[in-house]
Order: C-alpha cells, then sequence, then structure tokens
C-alpha cells in the first residue's frame, strides 16, 4: 500500500480462474505477501504518535525485538559474528550524483518496497521520522523518512532435535539479523543513487542504532498497532523482529493502521484475498516437519546413480582457472569481456549494494575448530538437525552426500592444488524469487541482483551453519559462489535436489526448475546422505527446446546429448553464454533460460489447479510422460509461460557507470517466440567444446586466449553416451582429451 491507497478488496476478484492462472498473477509485486492493502486506516494515529514523548535510547533498544546481547551458545555466537560484520554496512558513502530517479513519489516506494520484500521482508512499510521517534539520548539521525522492514519469526524445530537446542533462545535474534541484513542492502541501494541512507537493527549492536523508536515508526508506517503489551501485528501478533532504513529520499508515505485491524485473519485471509498468501497455504507449510522442505520433496523416487551417465572414474578434476567467468576475468575472451567481467552482474544498484556483504563474508569462511567436539555422533539426527537450522535460517531446498573425488577442483586462482579435506556436503538451494522473474525478461538490469540475492543469502545461511559446527568442535567451511573449493552441480545431483538439464550445466529441481543458486557447506560430521532422484527430467527435456528456443545467444544445445569430459549432457556453448552474459549491453547478465523454462513455477496451495496437478503427475506418475509431455510442453506456451507480468516489475532501470547512476543504452524487453522453434536445425548449430585438454594451466595468471575454431573442431571427439558406456564396460581407455592441461610449473606450455 503507497499513501493509503489500497488494491481493491473483493475477496472474489481474482479468484475466478484459479484453474489456470494463481491470483497472484494480479497482485502488484510492492504489496508483498502480507493483505495489508486490505486493512483499515486511519490518519489520526499521526498526531498521537508524534505528539508522544521521545523514550529514551536505553528503553526503545530493549523494546526492539531480538536483543543480541542475549546471545548464547554455539549458534547465537555465529549471529552476533554475522550482526558485527553487516554492521560495518549500515552506513558508507554515498554516489557523488544522484541518479534520474523519477519525481514520482509512488514509484520511487514501489522500487524500495519491492526490493525489501525481494530480499524476503515479511512486511514493509514508510512513515515520516517525527521528533517523536528520535530517542533521548541516542545519536542524531539524519533523513526525514523511515523504510520499516518487519520479518516473521522462524519456526522452532521439533523437541528431539538437536537443531532445537541450537536456536532455542534465539528466534527473535534470528529474525532481527535478516531484517538488518535487508536494510543494510535497502539503504545501500539508495547511497548508490546518491541519497544519504542508513541501516538501524537490533541486531547491530552498536551505541547509533539506538538513536530511533522502531516500534513507534512501526506504528506511523501501518505494519504494526498498539496493544496493551506494546505493538503487534494483525497477522503475526508479536512474532517479528523490526530493523529501519533512515533517508531523505522521498518516497510516498503509508498511513497508519485502524487499530480494530486486530481481527484481520479471517476468511478472506484463509482463502487468499488480493491474490496475497493464504493462510491455508501458511498452515500446509507450518504442519510439516522442520527438517523437510515447503516442498514435498520426499514424494519424489530415490536411485541409486543420477539419471546421466557419470564416468565416475574418467571424470577429470578441474581447476578454478578455467571456468569461463575466471577465464574472462583473466583476459582469455578478449579486452571487452575482461572489463565487463568485473562488474557486469553488479551493474545496478541494487546488485552493488549486496556485493560488499557478499565480499566481506568470504573471511569468515574460514576458522578455529573448537578443541572439544560435541556429543554429535548420530547420523540420522545430525541430518535431521542441519536440514532444520538451514531452513530456520532460509533456505529453500536441502539435500546431503558424500563428496566424490571429482567434485573437488583441482587447483585454486592462483594455482595452488587442493587436496580433498571433508567427507559430506550439506547442499543448500536459494530460491532466485519466482515473481520478480515473472515480471523481467530474464536478461535485463535485474537479473544480475537475482544472482547476488541468491549468493548473499546462501553464504549468510552456510556460514552460520559452519560457525555453529566449528563452534562444537566439528570441522566445517562454506562453499560460496566467491570462495568455493567444489563444483557445485555434481553435488546438487548427488544429494537428490535435480537432474541435470537441457540447459546444460544446470540442474533442475522439480518443484522450483531452475530458478536456484546453491550454496555447500563441507564437513566431517557424521550425516545420513540422501539419495539421487529420478522426476523424468530426462524425457521432458528431450522433448522441450524451449530454453533452447529463447536463448538470447543460441548456447544451449538443440541436438542429443553427448559425454563431456565424463558426463551424459545437452553440452551448451559456455563460451557463448559467458560472452553476453558479461557484455550484455540492454541488462546486468543473463538468467533467460530459467525465466521461460516450463519448470519454473511455484508449487503451493495458492497456486493454480492445472499447475499443482501437473507438478503431481510429473513426480507421481511419470508413466504417462509420453502423453503429457507434449500436451504439457504446448499448453506452457499456449498460457503465455515466460511471458513477463508488468505487475511484478518493481526495479527501476538504472546503469552504474564509473560510480553513477545514469539510464541505460537500453534495456531487454523479450518475450517468448513459439514460431522460432521451426527453424532450429541441430545440424547447423555450432557448438564450441572445450575439453579438459583445452584449458588454461591452473597456475597460468596471465591470457591464455580461447581457440574457438579449435573448440568447434573438437566436437568430433565426442561420445555418444551409449557408445561410452560400452567402451568402459569392455576396459577401453579414457579419452585422450579427458586429461587436463598440466600447471606451467610441471612443464605445460602453450
Amino acid at each position: 500500500m503507497i499513501a493509503g491507497k489500497s488494491a481493491s478488496t473483493d475477496p472474489d476478484e481474482g479468484e475466478s480462474d484459479l484453474i489456470l492462472r494463481a491470483a497472484s498473477e494480479k497482485r502488484p509485486y510492492h504489496f508483498g505477501p502480507f493483505p495489508l492493502e486490505a486493512l483499515g486506516r486511519d490518519r489520526r494515529i499521526i498526531a498521537r504518535e508524534e505528539s508522544a514523548a521521545p523514550p529514551g535510547a536505553a528503553a526503545a533498544a530493549a523494546t526492539a525485538n531480538g536483543d543480541p546481547v542475549a546471545a548464547k551458545g554455539p549458534f547465537g555466537r555465529a549471529l552476533a559474528r554475522y550482526a558485527s560484520l553487516f554492521a560495518g554496512f549500515a552506513d558508507g558513502p554515498v554516489a557523488p550524483a544522484k541518479a534520474p530517479v523519477p519525481d514520482d513519489i509512488a514509484r520511487r516506494a514501489v522500487d524500495i518496497k519491492g526490493g525489501a520484500y525481494f530480499l524476503n521482508a515479511s512486511q514493509v512499510g514508510i512513515c515520516r521520522i517525527p521528533d517523536s521517534a528520535r530517542c533521548a539520548g541516542g545519536a542524531a539521525v539524519a533523513g526525514d523518512h523511515a523504510v520499516v522492514i518487519l520479518v516473521e519469526h522462524g519456526r522452532l524445530p521439533e523437541a528431539g532435535n538437536p537443531a532445537r537446542d541450537w536456536v532455542d533462545g534465539e528466534v527473535a535474534a534470528t529474525a532481527a539479523l535478516r531484517a538488518f541484513e535487508i536494510a543494510c542492502c535497502v539503504a545501500g541501494h539508495i547511497r548508490y543513487m546518491g541519497f544519504p541512507a542508513r541501516a538501524h537493527g537490533a541486531a547491530a549492536a552498536t551505541g547509533d542504532d539506538e538513536a530511533l523508536d522502531f516500534e513507534r515508526l512501526a506504528v506511523l508506517a501501518g505494519i504494526a498497532i498498539r496493544t496493551g503489551r506494546g505493538i503487534a501485528n494483525p497477522f503475526l501478533d508479536d512474532r517479528f523482529s523490526l530493523a529501519v532504513v533512515s533517508t531523505d529520499y522521498a518516497l510516498a508515505l503509508d498511513e497508519p493502521l485502524d487499530e480494530q485491524a486486530d481481527g484481520a485473519r479471517g476468511l478472506h485471509y484463509w482463502l487468499g484475498i488480493n491474490g496475497a498468501e493464504s493462510g491455508r497455504e501458511r498452515n500446509r507449510r507450518a504442519g510439516r516437519a522442520s527438517h523437510l522442505s515447503r516442498y514435498p520433496m520426499e514424494q519424489v523416487k530415490r536411485v541409486d546413480r543420477p539419471t546421466t551417465l557419470i564416468l565416475d572414474d574418467e571424470v577429470p578434476r578441474v581447476p578454478k582457472r578455467a571456468a569461463f567467468f575466471e577465464r574472462a576475468l583473466k583476459g582469455d575472451l578478449g579486452q571487452k569481456a575482461q572489463v565487463e567481467r568485473a562488474r557486469f552482474a553488479t551493474k545496478h544498484p541494487f546488485a552493488q549494494a549486496m556485493i560488499p556483504l557478499i565480499r566481506n563474508m568470504v573471511p569468515l569462511q574460514d576458522g578455529p575448530v573448537a578443541a572439544e567436539a560435541g556429543d554429535l555422533d548420530d547420523p540420522a539426527a545430525n541430518s535431521r538437525a542441519l536440514k532444520s537450522l538451514s531452513y530456520f535460517l532460509g533456505a529453500d531446498l536441502t539435500g546431503i552426500c558424500e563428496i566424490p573425488r571429482y567434485a573437488w577442483f583441482s587447483h585454486k586462482e592462483d594455482g595452488r592444488p587442493i587436496e580433498p579435506y571433508h567427507r559430506y556436503a550439506v547442499v543448500m538451494l536459494i530460491d532466485q524469487e519466482y515473481d520478480t522473474m515473472e515480471g523481467a525478461s530474464g536478461d535485463d538490469w535485474i537479473s544480475g541482483a537475482q544472482s547476488m540475492r541468491g549468493y548473499m543469502r546462501g553464504a549468510a545461511i552456510a556460514g552460520i551453519m559452519a560457525d555453529t559446527l566449528r563452534d562444537q568442535g566439528i570441522p566445517a567451511r562454506p562453499q560460496t559462489n566467491l570462495d568455493s573449493d567444489v563444483l557445485h552441480i555434481p553435488l546438487v545431483l548427488w544429494a537428490g535436489l535435480g537432474e541435470l538439464s537441457r540447459i546444460g550445466e544446470l540442474v533442475l529441481n522439480p518443484f522450483v526448475g531452475p530458478r536456484f543458486k546453491s550454496v555447500v557447506l563441507t564437513t566431517d560430521l557424521p550425516l545420513e546422505v540422501d539419495r539421487p532422484i529420478d522426476f523424468g527430467l530426462q524425457y521432458f527435456c528431450n522433448h522441450c527446446m524451449k530454453c533452447a528456443r529463447e536463448c538470447p545467444c543460441d548456447a544451449i544445445f538443440w541436438g542429443d546429448k553427448v559425454m563431456f569430459n565424463g558426463y551424459e549432457m545437452w553440452k551448451p556453448d559456455v563460451e557463448r553464454c559467458t560472452r553476453y552474459r558479461v557484455t550484455n549491453p540492454k541488462g546486468s547478465a543473463c538468467g533467460r533460460c530459467m525465466k521461460t523454462c516450463p519448470l519454473n513455477k511455484v508449487i503451493s496451495a495458492d497456486g493454480p489447479l492445472i499447475t499443482q496437478a501437473a507438478s503431481w503427475l510429473g513426480v507421481n506418475a511419470m508413466w504417462a510422460k509420453p502423453a503429457l509431455v507434449p500436451l504439457a510442453v504446448r499448453a506452457d506456451d499456449a498460457l503465455g509461460h515466460g511471458r513477463r507480468n508488468p505487475l511484478k516489475r518493481w526495479w527501476l532501470d538504472l546503469e552504474i557507470v564509473d560510480g553513477v547512476c545514469v539510464r541505460p543504452r537500453g534495456v531487454n524487453e523479450r518475450d517468448i517466440e513459439p514460431e522460432r522453434e521451426a527453424t532450429m536445425d541441430p545440424a547447423k548449430q555450432r557448438i564450441a567444446y572445450y575439453h579438459a585438454d583445452a584449458m588454461p594451466p591452473p597456475d597460468h595468471p596471465e591470457p591464455w586466449p580461447v581457440d574457438r575454431k579449435a573448440a568447434l573442431a573438437a566436437g568430433a571427439e565426442l561420445e555418444r553416451p551409449d557408445a561410452a558406456g560400452l567402451r568402459q564396460s569392455r576396459g577401453g581407455a579414457t579419452p585422450a582429451h579427458y586429461r587436463p592441461t598440466p600447471p606451467v610449473g610441471a612443464g605445460g606450455e602453450r
């Protein structure tokens, strides 16, 4: 809600087409998951709150949910370490020039609220900061606007689950840390647009964050009401924590809630009024065991090996230097790609706002292990505990596997060898956020921020988990996008979180499709592992060409699977993909394949019945796939899936150039092109294959230019999967092109 205006509160609006479409499709993104816009407002409360005497700083701090001083035990200490890190980015330099933002303060508020909801705020409100909210004795706060961020408390794991003991007493502090993380990013976004802004949070534990009365601001911003016990939220009672962004960036204001709004959880809320998340969906999730995700992964068929052939003994260990983003950074793809590689995913101010947090979590990935180990010798209980902890912290899907030899990189970026050091991997998927992707083309200006969101959230989750384990004497390390000693894709497969897809070097999950980023926690804690899954994706992808059809640079293979470095896959042209993503002139990075994949859906009680039915059949009736898959692929296009939904487009199109936001030269505004499939002839597609023997030496710091002509010719060396399996069964030699280029220090040369 902005400036007191609300969406229609007709409970029937948007609910007449639930078979084909979700009511949420008609819900503006910045309204958030709770139907705040359906509640009554009372402007008279403004005068009451503004005329009150300001509280003392200590009193205000005591009521800001989530007291960091109370931190106790390994988990509480981990929260405190990350809160201290985030506090370093609550404020910072402001861009030297103001961005070309709209004069329309309502449109500005859509961008700011949208950014907070994108980062998983539960509710957001905006108000002015009156003198009555500036605490007596607290530090002076510049700015007259407050963006108030509310985060719901997580659910405690069940009694008997070791995670219960870890997090008990830290529920409010966990939500406070998340709220503060969001506030830091929103404040950073505003500063990159050229306006002062500062994040304030109970998690920050700094004296100048006692400067504002969070409770008064929450009331004025329309996300809380006064009660005899303090403040409460109409949907969450007192189960929430708060953070605030103070700024002089002019934004449309919200009005205080009518104090009769306390009875908001009626029938309309249960059904999902105005397309908001329904009470029945929230109850469904709350009824699941805490070690299970919100998605019914337990229904998916488990198998002994991934559904694509992996020649375990032949898969080479590869160096980080061989990854194509690393090659672009080193200059292997030329000067333009090298320059743009340093900024391609973060040239939008909201993406850039997350970078300081992401980078500064890297030093916390390694840390001392306590001398005394805790009593954690039950693998099944340990696995339940780590899964519960991951979901409590915000992971969307979690699986566990042993780490195969080839999942370890062979060398670090600087050429130092990597020796495997942990046995198990806890693999977590972070959803890149469906609604934002619905509003985007996939390769426009929000794409990079979607990646950064996944990386930031994953780094914080895995980092806090690793700290918690190390504090109990268990070796553990997060493996993040900025610093990972393991390849994530094989671990996602072995942890039972998906199957390899036509997109190529990307795994699809049956419930979120390809719409995720992964983070891994490696450890020696005894764990019960998961098994790989089979939900028929190989058949589906073999009969669906949508991602390949919609790829803006024709990098996704149109033909049949091949063997590449020991894996059966639809091998993409990674060089072509990388060049497009790092030099995209009308957007930030690219996720077009994720945007258009038919499995890019939300499976919940609020989803359209046809999507719920299709998901159930896809997982539980694989025998029907020959009949259902062609129908599903055609229906996906017919229903317009993959097109942009303007109601979900919350961000402003901006580009950072030389430290200042400017209007970009253009914006990718693609929609789906079903007619293009008729022109796709695999025999005419040219794919470059950079086998292991074409990789740069792992210790070569200078440019090692790609030889695309040789890579195109390397397609002649590829084996078919059936031929490779037969060769290996007969004891045939591993192909020579599976041998990586040796280090220069070991005699390697161009």
